[in-house]
């Protein structure tokens, strides 16, 4: 890892803050946003027979599902193509076999009718199981191939009934096909055992969970991740690490989405050209249950097997989410012969040290993310930190100067005053 002495004096410090803004050079943007096909949003509804309590705000929870729908339907973007899907809401039977069928797409992920979309909110009645697992099955199916983003909306007021077939392990092999889908669960019922398993359903993709006992709450939350999935995003592009250097992928400048084992390590090539810097970062997210203690390495070495740098970082269970980073420039070459400079191959090593948690599951392995930057390398001191200060430096001059005539001045004013009273 690059590292940066600073200076110790007070006012090396003060003005280093001061101009820290400065001093680093802006990286590159890692990816493009995608906006050439349109976003999708596809709203998995739970009509299981629980949804008929009377709990929410004086009404049942399935009025209020369907009344924060009707806001989400006439609030959503244009730009947004929308469906509706719904587990629970056909098979009023006991079979549980039959019951764990019960999903259906109530409107399908298009450019939306919202007065076609109400409509068939309104015919839905609290009827059945719970098939949470078996619905984000068919949900992940119910998008059209396209670069834009693809977001699930889960709403329960339940647990899955299905098992063994298990939501969160579901939402992680949708994660590992690497399509870019994210899901966002909502809880309608402050219970413990529901926020853990779809805080793992959307931890397992990248999503978000919140727990919402009123009307309002649930409309606007659920407004919010429609207009989320409208914003330009960075479409991760799904690649797979090799067990060497010689068997890896080659990457170019992009985001990147692996999964890694536990204890695994996995490697990747990037090519360097003479007067270019990498730039390398890497984010290994424990997606269930781990054991405290444990960390990730980011390694660059040659062909050969020579470290050139490497990045770290170490947990102890309080985050879910390690980081760490490298930077490598390649010097310019000496020689100018007019021919096209060779590239280096530089092999990137990501190692990491999770253990699992007692039964829990190893496959797939955990969520990687890999940032890869090749940009134009340091030019000199324009780009080159000196001191610590690099292109804040003249800055730092300039008040040093300024600080120095202030108390020139001053000085001169004092003595001025002084000798002012004492011929007064």
């Amino acid at each position: 890892m690059i590292r940066r002495k600073w200076p110790a004096a007070g006012v090396g410090v003060l003005l280093a803050a001061l101009t820290a803004g400065l001093a680093f050079p802006s990286a590159a943007v890692a990816g493009e946003p995608t906006g050439q096909d349109a976003p999708q949003v596809d709203l998995v509804l739970d009509v299981s027979g629980s949804m008929q309590t009377r709990d929410i705000d004086g009404q049942s929870r399935m009025a209020a599902a369907k009344q924060a729908f009707n806001e989400v339907l006439d609030a959503t973007p244009e730009e947004v193509e929308l469906g509706i899907r719904t587990l629970g809401a056909n098979y009023p039977g006991d079979d549980k076999k039959e019951g764990c069928k019960d999903t259906a797409q109530l409107y399908p992920v298009g450019p939306l009718d919202r007065t076609e979309a109400k409509t068939a909110v309104a015919t839905l009645n609290p009827t059945g199981w719970t098939p949470i697992g078996p619905a984000l099955l068919k949900a992940a199916g119910d998008f059209k191939d396209g670069n834009g983003s693809k977001r699930i909306v889960l709403i329960s007021d339940g647990e899955d009934t299905c098992a063994p077939l298990d939501p969160c392990e579901v939402a992680r092999e949708i994660a590992a096909k690497g399509i870019g889908l994210t899901i966002d669960t909502l809880g309608l019922v402050p219970n413990a055992k529901l926020s853990r398993q779809l805080s793992c359903i959307a931890e397992a993709t990248g999503g978000t969970y919140t727990s919402v006992q009123h009307q309002d709450e649930l409309a606007d939350r659920v407004n919010e991740l429609v207009d989320r999935a409208a914003e330009p995003v960075v479409t991760p592009v799904a690649t797979e690490g090799a067990a060497s250097c010689a068997k890896a992928p080659t990457l170019e400048s992009g985001l990147y989405t692996d999964r890694e084992e536990f204890g695994q390590q996995r490697w990747y090539r990037v090519d360097v050209l003479p007067g270019q810097e990498l730039r390398a970062s890497v984010s290994v997210a424990a997606d269930r249950a781990v054991n405290p203690d444990y960390g990730v390495l980011l390694r660059a070495v040659t062909v050969h097997n020579r470290e050139i740098v490497r990045g770290e970082a170490a947990g102890t269970g309080r985050t879910d989410v390690l980081s760490t980073g490298l930077r490598y420039p390649k010097p310019e070459r000496d020689d100018d012969d007019g021919d096209k400079p060779a590239a280096e191959t530089v092999c990137l090593a990501v190692t990491n040290s999770f253990s699992p948690g007692s039964g829990v599951k190893t496959t797939p392995g955990l969520p990687l993310e890999l940032t890869i930057d090749v940009v134009e390398g340091p030019d000199g001191s324009s780009d080159v930190a000196s001191f610590g200060l690099g292109r804040g430096w003249w800055l730092l001059g300039t008040l040093v100067l300024a600080g120095f005539l202030a108390g020139l001045v001053w000085g001169w004013l004092s003595r001025w005053r002084f000798a002012v009273w004492r011929t007064s």
